[in-house]
């Protein structure tokens, strides 16, 4: 399937979801299916980096934290639509993307991993040092209950539900275009054998710069509206352990070398931490991470693509 073809079909399923929810118009549907649609995107950003290009990232909560202080700062500065805001937070978190790429890139494993945690530690600092943005205390963002978007009145919770749709649309877009391209090839080129990848003259510096910018800047997107979705942002919210530990075990458990094992991972995992937040509460979040990541990492060490693979070649054998 071509990426053209591949894009039309994906937002027609978008267009179809979009559809169903307002026709269902349920608020808390709204809510759940955001929450789950930010982690698409988070994952898929994750992936970019992580699965096509082998360097795992464990400040994925910083570049998403970037995307929604940005919103903050415009809120509070000069308002703007949330459009706007979400690609002002995608520039701003890029730019922290493509600047840790060129500090950090030279570092390999497990060394390269700890620095982007750094780089975490360090922006919260900042954040909880400016005041401007609310510092520690956090800042109170009061968004209106409805808005009129092309001319038709809409809940405002559903709008946003709709932008991180589309926000999710282009991320998948974007990872399957970047996987059948020249680009992905010298991402699989790096995760198998970078030393072989740069004898061969594979620009493995410029390609992984492209990476970091890539999937900051999408973490950055998918952060930015996060403050009018939840009304009040501090920077243990922001900077949470569950955008860290979520977008790296959603990619695991539903495969890192394709662009479809990010959303199956975090369609599962998502919808089952928002089913355990209303029956049992948020705080086992973290721990049904933890026991889903150690079962697949068992059972399918490649994710559920990988796993669903093995199947068929083994079932196409004579």
């Amino acid at each position: 399937m071509n990426t053209a073809k591949f894009s039309l079909i994906t937002i027609a399923v978008g267009a179809v979801v979009m559809a169903f929810a307002h026709w269902v118009h349920v608020d808390y549907l709204y809510f759940a299916s955001y929450t789950i649609l930010q982690f698409i995107v988070l994952a898929t950003a994750w992936n970019i980096l992580g699965g096509y290009c082998g360097y795992v990232n464990f400040g994925s909560a910083a570049f998403f934290a970037m995307g929604a202080y940005s919103s903050v700062f415009m809120h509070k500065f000069y308002p703007l639509p949330v459009p706007v805001l979400i690609a002002i937070g995608g520039i701003v978190s890029g730019i922290v993307g493509f600047g840790m790429g060129y500090l950090t890139l030279r570092l390999r494993g497990s060394f390269f991993a700890i620095a982007t945690l750094a780089l975490a530690v360090v922006l919260q600092t900042l954040v909880v040092n400016w005041d401007f943005v609310g510092g520690s205390r956090g800042a109170y963002i009061i968004r209106p209950e409805e808005i009129e978007f092309a001319g038709i009145t809409i809940n405002y919770i559903e709008y946003l539900f709709g932008l991180m749709l589309a926000l999710a649309v282009i991320a998948l877009i974007t990872a399957r275009t970047i996987e059948r391209s020249q680009l992905g090839f010298g991402f699989a080129t790096i995760r198998d054998d970078e030393l072989a990848a740069e004898a061969s003259g594979v620009p493995t510096l410029r390609v992984k710069l492209i990476a970091t910018t890539l999937s900051g800047a999408f973490m950055g997107m998918a952060g930015a509206p996060f403050p009018y979705y939840i009304g009040y942002l501090q920077p243990s919210s922001a900077f949470g352990l569950e955008y860290a530990v979520n977008s790296i075990a959603m990619p695991m458990i539903g495969g890192t070398t394709s662009w479809i094992g990010p959303l199956v991972g975090a369609i599962l995992l998502g919808s089952a931490q928002q089913y355990a937040t209303v029956t049992i509460s948020s705080a086992v979040n973290l721990l049904i991470v933890g026991l889903m990541l150690v079962a697949f990492v068992i059972i399918a060490p490649n994710g559920l693509v990988g796993l669903v693979q093995g199947w068929r070649r083994a079932w196409r054998k004579p």
